[in-house]
């Protein structure tokens, strides 16, 4: 039996759990994070939290003081000991406005919805079969306010996905008003030419990944250059590697963009480093 809580009420989640009138449901009004949950507990949470948090106040939502960082940790523990989540796990955490009112809300105040499930790995794994990618151009994504957070408005995301799959693509790549790429439906997205790293600056538009930022951190670490920049189509064809990075499935590598073929030794290295540092991170943890 999986749980989940309801804005401090901890259910099961096989009947349900959102009220009436909830204007995440009635208007996307509201912001989200997804986060993976590794030896029964959620990883990278202080930047989950962190840009949330920062997402809420740009829909100009309030959130109470208490919405920290170990206010969350707690209640997604209390969340995995419930459901039997011992290993690898998946959490999203979901901000809403309060209910009332149609489009002009009667209150800004937030309230909470956490959910988490079962993931079938413990780590991060490198994909064995490489995906297949393309553009999606019917709809642009607009650069503004909003478009480094994870909001509940993400009709451009679902309509992407919808076309991958009706081109029997794994992916396709969102592309701003300019051409340039941001993203694909799930992912933010690295390229890689000459051994350099170079992903699409938050300036562009993009989503502001945690997994991107964290990606970028341990590169930088481990001595590898990271340019944070646009991309154009034409920079797709001259790369040695294209790789996608997600909370949850950490790094994906691309094996094909049209014609275009591609390697995966930088992916690999990538996912070695970053289950060391989680490694280490939980052991860590444990002692404490």
């Amino acid at each position: 039996m999986l749980y989940i809580n309801n804005n401090g009420s901890v259910l099961t989640n096989d009947s349900p759990t959102i009220h009436a009138g909830n204007r995440g449901h009635v208007y996307g009004d509201g912001v989200f994070e997804s986060i993976r949950i590794m030896n029964g507990m959620p990883i990278n949470l202080s930047n989950h939290i962190h840009r949330m948090i920062e997402g809420a106040k740009a829909i100009k939502m309030r959130t109470p003081v208490f919405y920290t960082e170990q206010f969350f940790h707690e209640r997604i523990l209390e969340l995995c000991r419930e459901s039997g989540i011992t290993e690898g796990g998946r959490c999203r955490i979901s901000l809403d406005r309060i209910s009332g009112g149609a489009y002009l809300p009667e209150s800004n105040d937030a309230t909470f919805f956490i959910e988490v499930y079962p993931y079938p790995s413990n780590n991060f794994e490198l994909n064995s079969k490489g995906l297949e990618i393309d553009q999606y151009t019917e709809i642009k994504k607009q650069k503004n306010v909003l478009s480094n957070f994870k909001t509940k408005s993400g009709l451009v995301y679902v309509m992407a996905a919808i076309n991958a799959q009706s081109r029997n693509l794994d992916d396709v790549l969102i592309v701003n008003d300019n051409g340039g790429i941001l993203e694909s439906s799930s992912c933010n997205m690295f390229v890689v030419s000459n051994g350099v790293l170079y992903t699409p600056g938050i300036e562009e538009g993009c989503l502001a990944g945690t997994m991107r930022m964290q990606v970028i951190n341990l590169a930088l670490k481990n001595g590898i250059k990271v340019y944070e920049c646009a991309i154009m189509p034409q920079n797709l064809l001259a790369a040695d590697e294209i790789f996608f990075t997600n909370a949850i499935r950490g790094i994906n590598w691309v094996s094909g963009y049209r014609t275009k073929r591609y390697f995966n030794n930088m992916s690999r290295k990538l996912v070695a480093i970053l289950n060391d540092y989680w490694e280490n991170e939980l052991d860590s943890t444990h002692v404490e």
